[in-house]
């Protein structure tokens, strides 16, 4: 072999090892990050499939006798707060995200107060459409729980590769930024007090 190519051949194999690197670290990148937004995306339709229920669960309720009307106000505006507010996963600040989910944590107390007032209204019980609602109403509320760790997962995967060598350089080159975690509600380490008196 020639000396002459020799050093020319080394520099076109490095820079084609390092193209290579960059990019199929970008296209992985992209890959993953579309994978957090499709999670956050399933998750924005459980939130959106408990949206949708709580008109009809409000509904219900009115058809019972004397029930408090603060309380049914108290949900429309919860359900009214939590739609209101859009996101992006991608650009959402923790101060965004902690938002979104504040507001999502309020309908679900709000229907959480909802639900427990209805045990003072055995009729109410007795409904079959209102028995049918919170049975849909506790599912949504287990897959919104599900589709929020789904995301955590996907999102601390995507985070961990940006930040490992060689993929951090190509993820700095190119903008591609940690995605903000769903966290525990406040309160949600204490548990929650039982008093059958």
């Amino acid at each position: 072999m020639n000396r002459k190519w020799l050093i020319p051949g080394i520099i076109i194999g490095v820079v084609v090892l390092i193209a290579a690197i960059i990019i199929g670290g970008y296209n992985g990148l992209v890959g993953q990050r579309e994978s957090v937004n499709k999670s956050f995306a399933n998750l924005q339709s459980q939130y959106q499939r408990r949206a949708d229920l709580v008109p009809n669960l409000v509904n219900t309720v009115k058809g019972a006798a004397n029930f408090e009307q603060q309380t049914l106000t108290d949900v429309t505006e919860a359900r009214a707060k939590a739609t209101g507010i859009t996101i992006d996963p991608s650009t959402a600040t923790p101060q965004q995200l902690a938002q979104y989910q504040q507001s999502q944590g309020e309908l679900s107390q709000a229907l959480g107060r909802l639900l427990a007032v209805t045990e003072n209204y055995p009729e109410l019980k007795a409904v079959q459409g209102f028995q049918d609602l919170q049975v849909q109403l506790e599912g949504t509320e287990n897959r919104i729980s599900v589709a929020r760790n789904d995301f955590n997962g996907v999102a601390s995967t995507y985070n961990a590769r940006i930040q490992t060598f060689p993929t951090n350089i190509t993820a700095s080159i190119f903008g591609f930024d940690k995605f903000t975690y769903f966290e525990a509600d406040d309160g949600a380490e204490n548990a929650p007090d039982v008093n059958f008196e």
